[in-house]
């Protein structure tokens, strides 16, 4: 029997909050769907309660060459993998639309060079991120903070580079 974590609930949380805003669950069965999530001691328990959500697809982009940019108001995906072979990434999330408290971010990097602009108060955790002769400098806080995004990046960057920076004023 797998046990679950706080970050496990709360990431079921945030999908079942996310589907009642959305207009998928009326009242009743978002306080049950919380009540399990919240009490949920196993992945046997916690799965169910979200299994017929959407919100933990993984949003994929890829590039050869060329450059993958996402600035200004755009939504950011839960789960985000960006694949490119020579090009750079730049992804700031200060001005996007972040509708979870959590974003898993997965880098698969040969060559290219990958910014991430985090809004003021965000932490990032890039202790999964595996690079051979690259270089991952990170700038905010690793430990997740109170009620801030908390961006999680994991990958393989054999000769890539990533930084991650808050926005600057």
């Amino acid at each position: 029997m797998t046990r679950v974590t706080d970050l496990d609930r709360d990431r079921a949380v945030e999908l079942v909050q996310q589907a009642y805003a959305d207009g998928r669950l009326d009242p009743a069965e978002l306080e049950a769907r919380l009540e399990r999530a919240l009490t949920a001691t196993s992945a046997c328990e916690l799965t169910p309660v979200v299994a017929d959500l959407p919100g933990d697809e993984v949003v994929r982009i890829e590039s050869v060459g060329g450059r993958v940019i996402r600035t200004g108001d755009w939504k950011v995906p839960r789960r985000l993998r960006v694949d490119s072979e020579y090009g750079n990434v730049r992804l700031d999330l200060s001005q996007a639309h972040v509708p979870y408290g959590r974003v898993d971010i997965e880098l698969r990097l040969a060559y290219g060079r990958a910014l991430i602009i985090l809004p003021a108060g965000a932490s990032a955790d890039v202790d999964e991120v595996r690079t051979d002769w690259g270089r991952v400098v990170c700038k905010v806080p690793g430990r997740l903070g109170t009620g801030g995004l908390h961006v999680h990046v994991t990958g393989e960057l054999p000769y890539g580079r990533l930084t991650i920076r808050d926005a600057r004023r």
